[in-house]
C-alpha cells in the first residue's frame, strides 16, 4: 500500500517494548512472535540497546518493557537493566522464568529491575506441555516465589483459549498461592502462532461466558488484594478495542534486530518499518512514514470516518483487517459495523463445528542467532 507521507506528530510515547531476541525456550502455540523468525536472527548490540533506551527517553518514555522470545537469554541483560535505571524507566521483566535462578534475579534486582511478569501455561504440568512444548511449571512456581521474597511486584500473565478456558477458577487459585500483585488473564487475540491455530484455540461461546463469570467474582471478592483484568478476545467483541492504545500514539516496539514498530505485529503489513541501527528512535517516531500511515483519521474509511467511536477505537486492529481482508486501511472486522465481519462470525461458527479442536497444534519454531 502507499502510506501517507511524512508529518511532524504531536503524539509522545509512553512504553518501549524492548523485544531482546527471539529466541525462547518454549514453543507457545499461541506467541505473537514473528512466524518467519528466521529475518530476525542479527540481534542488536549491548551498545545500540542502551542508545534506543537514551533516545526513548528523550521523547518522552516512561516505561521499560524487557521481553522476547525469552530476555533471559541475553547475556547483556544485567547491563541493560541497569542502563534502563540510569534512565530512571519503570522496569518490567516479562519472561517464562525458564533458565532463571535466584542468584541472577537477584543481580537484576539490584541494577535496579522494578517488576516481573510471569508467563504460565496453565496449571498443570500436562497443560503447559500441550501449549509451549515443555513442562515449566514447578520452575516458575520458584520464579514466582523468589521474585515475592525480593520484594519485587509479580504480574501473573495466562493466554487463555479452549485448551486452558475451563481452568479458570485454578488459575485464580494460582496467582492467589503465588501472592501476584496482578493477574492478566488475556484471551489469545489471533495473530501471530495464534492465528495458524485459531481454530484449535478459539473457545465456544459457552467456555468464554463461564470464564468471565468466574473471573468477574474474583475480582470482586479480592479487590484490594489483586487486581484481576480479564481481556476479552476480538472476536466475540461487537466493538474493536484501541489496539495498542492507537496507532503510533503511545508504544514503540523495537525487534531484537533493531526494526522499529508501532506494535508487535506491525511488521506483516505492506509497509517498509525502518531500523534503529539506521536512525534514531525519534527520526522514526516522527517523521517515518510507516508511523504517519494511521495516525490520525484521515485515513479511515466508512464506517470508521464518521463512527462516534473513531476516536475511542481508532478503527481498531490494523494488522488484523489486513489478515482478514488484505487491507490494513479496512474497518477490523471484530466490528460488528464492518462490512467484513462475516468473517468472525463464519470463524465463530467453526468452533461449534462437530470437527473443532481436532486439528494439529503447529508449534513456534525455535530460531537460531547471529
Amino acid at each position: 500500500m502507499s502510506a501517507r507521507p511524512p508529518v511532524a506528530t504531536d503524539e509522545r510515547p509512553y512504553t518501549l517494548v524492548a523485544e531482546l531476541t527471539y529466541r525462547c525456550p518454549l514453543r507457545c502455540v499461541y506467541c505473537s512472535n514473528p512466524v518467519a523468525l528466521e529475518s530476525y536472527s542479527r540481534e542488536l548490540d549491548t551498545a545500540t540497546w542502551k542508545r534506543v533506551f537514551a533516545e526513548a527517553e528523550r521523547l518522552g518514555v516512561m516505561q521499560l518493557n524487557l521481553t522476547g522470545g525469552e530476555p533471559l537469554l541475553r547475556d547483556d541483560l544485567e547491563q541493560l537493566v541497569a542502563e534502563g535505571r540510569r534512565h530512571d524507566l519503570y522496569m518490567s521483566l516479562i519472561t517464562s522464568g525458564v533458565g532463571l535462578d535466584r542468584a541472577r534475579l537477584e543481580a537484576l534486582a539490584a541494577a535496579g529491575l522494578d517488576a516481573v511478569q510471569l508467563s504460565f501455561q496453565d496449571t498443570t504440568p500436562e497443560g503447559g506441555v500441550r501449549i509451549s512444548g515443555r513442562d515449566a511449571l514447578a520452575a516458575k512456581r520458584a520464579v514466582a516465589a523468589w521474585t515475592r521474597a525480593l520484594n519485587l511486584p509479580l504480574t501473573v500473565n495466562v493466554v487463555l483459549h479452549r485448551e486452558n478456558l475451563d481452568h479458570i477458577a485454578e488459575i485464580v487459585a494460582l496467582g492467589e498461592e503465588l501472592d501476584a500483585q496482578r493477574l492478566e488473564l488475556a484471551n489469545t487475540q489471533y495473530l501471530g502462532w495464534a492465528l495458524t491455530n485459531r481454530d484449535r484455540l478459539m473457545p465456544s461461546p459457552a467456555q468464554l461466558d463461564h470464564a468471565r463469570v468466574v473471573a468477574g467474582a474474583a475480582r470482586d471478592r479480592l479487590r484490594g488484594k489483586m487486581e484481576i483484568l480479564f481481556v476479552l478476545p476480538d472476536y466475540f467483541a461487537e466493538r474493536p478495542r484501541a489496539c495498542m492504545d492507537g496507532w503510533a500514539r503511545r508504544y514503540i516496539i523495537v525487534a531484537p534486530d533493531g526494526t522499529m514498530l508501532p506494535c508487535q505485529n506491525a511488521h506483516t503489513l505492506p509497509l517498509h518499518f525502518e531500523n534503529v541501527r539506521d536512525r534514531s528512535v525519534a527520526d522514526i517516531w516522527e517523521t517515518s512514514a510507516a508511523f504517519n500511515a494511521f495516525r490520525g483519521e484521515a485515513w479511515m474509511r466508512e464506517p470508521c470516518r464518521d463512527c462516534d467511536r473513531r476516536a475511542i477505537d481508532y478503527g481498531g486492529c490494523r494488522c488484523q483487517a489486513f489478515h482478514l481482508t488484505g487491507d490494513p486501511a479496512n474497518a477490523d472486522p471484530a466490528c460488528g459495523l464492518s462490512a467484513d465481519h462475516g468473517l468472525i462470525t463464519a470463524a465463530r461458527a467453526r468452533v461449534l463445528a462437530s470437527d473443532a479442536g481436532v486439528a494439529p497444534l503447529i508449534y513456534r519454531r525455535l530460531p537460531t542467532v547471529t
